[in-house]
């Protein structure tokens, strides 16, 4: 009698989470908590690397010029295959025992403002080129490696600031300062400042760098519903002709294969020539340096050095990286049919990416970790938001990253095609910021005002200060080096005028923008049970459960208080 209750019981709460999941909006496949068939499951994994390792190898094209790295050095894959296999291991983490949602959790473009704005300083500006081409190679890489664990301890470094964020359960009472007219700035200055690296990029040849933009527009905007024929499995039926919206799915690699295809043909009939940017040959020597197979490991450049100039400017890729995974953890939730992220969900979340970054510096990657847009929209394109799928995608990632030959082949991408892709990228990123424009009332002289503050004031201090590297005089070297970082990241002096200035000034909550974004967040949402039921009997698992230990944890009262737990139970 008491197992028909709990199966009643069991029955009932299926349905009201179906219910809840088409409130939501959500038209899914695959929900969260649901396990496609393995064959699947890695067909979809597959894509979401395939998905994401477009934007990991944009890093290294503007990070290693500003190590003083030469293009043709392996060690750029070295650092590719770092990133990939740091990218594996802490979405696997993120997806198994973080926020437990289906995010890609990896490199991040946010990272690159307060990293050049690092490099800028007067220390670690790069030497004459004839200066550099007279040194031997042991020189060369001592001379990148020296600048890499700068990076590594300032990230690693800052990154402990959003691991306490989230695990001591911060992130609450900190949002409540965090405001969209913080968030619009922050987010965006970074494409906005990056421009200067996607024109020099583009600019070593315009025709390739424009025909990208092109293919990748027609791909993704114009050609996104065009179904493309193929042939797909399904148990009991065989083999079967399906369609399936190819461009929609895969735009930005099918646009890299042709420009690169297309670079390759112009290089074999010598329209490119010998030493031309756009040839595909010209780093050929990366690919055959490159070792077969290689394990990444912390400290594989040397011990991190730690610098509170470099710790204090990577702070603000730590706030811009915050406040944007953050913002997509609802979003992501509502997609996958999921209830909204709890508090304590939310927490673990941004603890786990915290460490992730720390992990990041440590290992070397020269960057730290952030939530995936682009897989955020590989979910809303494939409806199949399956945890398991992420899982088997990071299980792919662990394994290409100590496979550097292969990282390598991607350092050969021609630079005016990564050009091409940074035009869409960073102006992705910069409309991403743009969007939390939605919630605030751009009626209002008020906000207005706010917003071009925030935005045109860094832009002039961050460039004259670019252009002026030794005009803070204070007679202190630390000091001096702190604030040009700090005054010269344009995402951080944003993000801190937005904060301030909507804080200060007075307006109305609906004129701010905090009802709407309040709503958007759901970070009131308190469990209403212990998920026991009469007896001590464990009902349904929740979707942002751990996997493991569960009975046991909720048998504890003191995890009730503990605010990355499941169990745990916020005060309102």
């Amino acid at each position: 009698m008491e197992t028909e209750r709990q199966q009643s019981q069991q029955c009932a709460s299926e349905q009201e989470h179906r219910k809840e999941g088409k409130a939501r909006g959500a038209d899914i496949n695959y929900g969260i908590d649901d396990n496609p068939p393995w064959y699947f499951c890695i067909m979809m994994a597959l894509q979401h690397y395939l998905t994401m390792i477009g934007a990991i190898v944009s890093i290294p094209f503007i990070l290693t010029p500003a190590l003083c790295m030469s293009d043709e050095d392996p060690a750029r894959g070295t650092i590719i295959s770092t990133m990939i296999f740091v990218t594996g291991l802490i979405t696997y983490l993120q997806a198994t025992w973080g926020c437990r949602l289906p995010i890609v959790q990896g490199g991040t473009i946010s990272f690159l403002v307060p990293t050049l704005a690092i490099l800028n300083l007067p220390q670690w500006k790069c030497p004459p080129v004839e200066v550099m081409d007279a040194m031997t190679e042991a020189d060369r890489t001592e001379l990148w490696q020296v600048r890499m664990r700068e990076l590594s301890g300032a990230i690693a470094v800052a990154a402990l600031s959003q691991v306490v964020l989230g695990f001591s359960g911060l992130v609450g009472k900190v949002l409540r300062i965090v405001t969209p007219l913080t968030i619009v700035p922050t987010v965006a200055l970074v494409g906005i400042t990056l421009f200067q690296h996607a024109s020099e990029t583009a600019s070593k040849q315009w025709g390739i760098a424009v025909g990208t933009t092109g293919m990748l527009t027609l791909f993704s905007q114009v050609m996104s519903e065009v179904q493309f024929p193929g042939v797909g499995y399904r148990k009991g039926h065989g083999l079967r002709l399906i369609w399936f919206p190819l461009f929609k799915l895969f735009p930005v690699l099918l646009t890299i294969a042709i420009m690169w295809t297309v670079c390759g043909v112009l290089t074999a009939t010598g329209v490119f020539p010998e030493g031309h940017p756009a040839r595909t040959d010209v780093r050929l020597r990366v690919l055959e340096d490159a070792e077969w197979f290689r394990i990444p490991y912390p400290g594989q450049f040397g011990m991190p050095t730690v610098s509170l100039a470099g710790v204090l400017g990577m702070l603000a890729g730590v706030i811009a990286c915050t406040v944007e995974s953050i913002s997509y953890y609802p979003t992501i939730s509502q997609m996958c049919a999921a209830p909204p992220p709890p508090l304590h969900a939310i927490n673990r979340g941004i603890g786990i990416e915290g460490l992730g970054t720390v992990l990041a510096g440590l290992w070397g990657s020269g960057n730290g970790t952030n939530t995936f847009g682009e897989n955020v929209g590989a979910i809303g394109v494939t409806k199949v938001g399956s945890r398991r799928v992420i899982q088997w995608a990071a299980l792919i990632m662990i394994l290409q990253g100590v496979l550097n030959k292969f990282g390598a082949a991607f350092i050969m991408i021609p630079d005016p095609v990564v050009g091409g892709i940074f035009c869409v990228m960073f102006g992705m990123i910069t409309a991403f910021g743009l969007a939390a424009l939605q919630y605030v009332d751009l009626r209002s002289a008020r906000n207005l005002y706010i917003l071009g503050v925030s935005f045109f004031f860094p832009l002039v201090l961050c460039l004259w200060l670019q252009e002026h590297p030794g005009a803070i005089q204070t007679g202190n070297e630390t000091v001096d080096s702190t604030l040009s970082v700090l005054l010269g990241t344009t995402i951080l002096v944003g993000g801190v005028l937005g904060c301030t200035l909507d804080n200060l000034i007075p307006g109305t909550p609906e004129e701010r923008g905090l009802v709407a974004w309040s709503k958007e967040m759901a970070l009131e949402t308190d469990p209403s049970t212990d998920g026991l039921a009469p007896g001590g009997i464990e009902l349904e698992k929740n979707t942002f459960d751990f996997p493991y230990g569960m009975q046991l944890m909720r048998r504890w009262k003191w995890t009730r208080h503990v605010p990355f737990l499941p169990t745990y139970k916020m005060k309102l």
